[in-house]
């Protein structure tokens, strides 16, 4: 880490959700590593070119992102903690554009999505949609586009210089995305965890999930969430991905070990610090 300072591998670029989400769990004192993709930003820990990666897994409105299931299994970094983000978007232009010059609006597909009742009420302007939030914007004030508004957040705003015409948008206010934080086995630090995430798979009998489910409800285990995906290349196997929670650590360390004896490719993801925020919205 370049005079402490970490370096942390996003998908996008800057002053997208993904550089918000590392600030809020890092601070701004970071380097950003912008990537093209998901998978990039792995290459980029793996390959020593960060010190750490955030990556989306879960949007309360939009679900799962399920192919990101598929590489933290592969690449098997630890996760070492999480943060959850809101999502506040704003309609952005250059400075002193008037509604009515207005023409197109760009933006991820997801994002326009939560903001179409604001959209609706402008029929004359073309929904056009890109693949960043922060790109869109940087893209009006590169290409100097006085008849194109972008949507994205406060953060894209002050770095491209564009004016809010409109702030908070999106048609959910309770719209938020959480997010993972990797690093490399030797980064990892050891914590007073309370929280893991968990992949494994059962026999395919009937009671076998429910022998697991089972153990950490007499453990007093709370399980935040569970998300299975198909096996690949095998038919009726499923991976199952579980979140859980504890308040007394002897609890855990017993669950888990009775647990093994119920599961096969049981992988412990990370365990790390459930991420406590006081004022979300």
């Amino acid at each position: 880490m370049e005079n402490n300072r970490p370096r942390v591998a996003i998908q996008g670029i800057r002053a997208s959700f993904h550089e918000e989400a590392a600030f809020r769990y890092f601070g701004t004192d970071i380097q950003t590593v912008e990537c093209n993709s998901f998978k990039q930003t792995f290459e980029a820990l793996k390959n020593k070119q960060a010190d750490y990666l955030v990556m989306a897994i879960e949007n309360n409105i939009a679900g799962s992102i399920l192919p990101n299931y598929s590489l933290l299994r592969s690449y098997n970094f630890p996760i070492v903690g999480e943060v959850y983000l809101p999502i506040q978007l704003h309609f952005l232009t250059l400075p002193g554009v008037k509604f009515e010059d207005l023409r197109y609006v760009i933006s991820h597909p997801i994002a326009l999505r939560q903001c179409i009742d604001f959209i609706d009420e402008y029929p004359h302007i073309k929904v056009v949609e890109s693949n960043d939030t922060a790109a869109c914007a940087k893209r009006v004030r590169d290409e100097q586009l006085t008849d194109t508004a972008a949507i994205a957040n406060a953060l894209a705003a002050n770095l491209y210089e564009l004016e809010i015409k409109e702030r908070r948008i999106e048609s959910n206010k309770k719209n938020f995305t959480r997010f993972l934080i990797f690093t490399t086995h030797e980064n990892a630090k050891k914590v007073t965890a309370n929280k893991a995430s968990l992949c494994f798979q059962v026999s395919n009998e009937v009671g076998a999930l429910a022998k697991v489910l089972n153990i950490l409800a007499e453990q007093e285990i709370n399980m935040s969430k569970i998300q299975s995906m198909p096996v690949l290349g095998k038919r009726n196997e499923y991976n199952f991905y579980l979140d859980i929670e504890w308040k007394n650590t002897d609890q855990y360390d017993k669950a888990i070990r009775q647990i093994l004896n119920y599961t096969h490719n049981f992988n412990i993801l990370g365990e790390y610090e459930r991420y406590i925020d006081e004022v979300i919205y």
